[in-house]
């Protein structure tokens, strides 16, 4: 079954020194970019991480040290990737815990701002646990009946999810071939993530809350107004970039609601002072 799209989706895969998203680096990105008329583009880069992959890494995903030696580091190669998603919606295996988190350190920590407004993220790892609850392999021996070969491939891994979503389509009649509400309901949070890690989310008033720790589904301008100090442990502590990122703007948007607005006397007032004084 083919996808019933409104704009491009990228199906992408990363392979890493590790599973931390903060601490750890991309080593290998593999991405099929699915276009509006189903034709397909792909692109497979191995990436200098500027650090040591360990050993026990290395005997997951097979790549070495010295493959990647003379790759370029992620900063060199974030234009040419923002360039080739471009606006597309984001989909991948367990997306978005890791791979999506993971994307967006990088971006920022090349000092590249690439925007996740108006962007689906479908996570068919989530579509996967919700109906038959098994693994990558078994999803696709499941539903495509054909043996993963390479698997911890980015390219195999990448390749193998996209077929998997265009069989899970084909196989559930609830599933609703549209990406919006794919993108529902591959959510694995009762509250809508809006930072992917899962420390930020909406209530069902659409305010950002807290979803984690002593302030779960309080929310951000109520515990900013009764705790000042909360957001500053956050923003000081070992969080991904990216809630930090989003935090940090959802604070500047309380900041300003609670700044005086200058009315029109106000502000002829300060005109005429100015004038007079010259």
């Amino acid at each position: 079954m083919d996808l019933n799209l409104t704009k491009p989706i990228v199906f992408f895969d990363l392979e890493a020194t590790g599973l931390n998203v903060t601490q750890d680096r991309i080593v290998e990105i593999g991405i099929i970019k699915i276009n509006i008329d189903g034709s397909e583009e792909k692109l497979t880069q191995l990436i200098n991480p500027e650090k040591t992959i360990p050993q026990e890494v290395i005997e997951i995903h097979g790549i070495t040290n010295e493959k990647i030696a003379d790759e370029p580091t992620f900063k060199t190669f974030a234009p040419t990737l923002m360039a080739f998603i471009g606006d597309a919606d984001l989909a991948g295996y367990n997306s978005n815990k890791f791979d999506i988190p993971m994307l967006m350190e990088e971006f920022l920590r090349a000092g590249c701002d690439f925007s996740m407004e108006n962007r689906n993220c479908i996570d068919v790892q989530n579509i996967f646990h919700k109906m038959e609850k098994r693994t990558l392999e078994a999803a696709y021996q499941f539903y495509c009946d054909q043996e993963l070969k390479n698997a911890h491939s980015a390219e195999a891994d990448t390749i193998a999810t996209y077929e998997i979503l265009k069989a899970q389509l084909s196989r559930y009649e609830n599933l609703e071939n549209d990406m919006d509400f794919l993108a529902t309901f591959s959510q694995n949070s009762k509250n809508k993530v809006i930072d992917f890690s899962g420390r930020l989310a909406l209530n069902a008033a659409g305010e950002a809350i807290y979803n984690f720790g002593k302030n779960k589904n309080k929310t951000v301008k109520e515990v900013y107004q009764k705790e000042p100090g909360y957001h500053g442990w956050l923003l000081n502590n070992d969080f991904p970039h990216y809630t930090k990122k989003v935090l940090s703007e959802i604070i500047q948007k309380i900041k300003a609601e609670k700044a005086p607005k200058k009315s029109i006397e106000d502000k002829l007032d300060a005109l005429k002072s100015k004038f007079s004084g010259q």
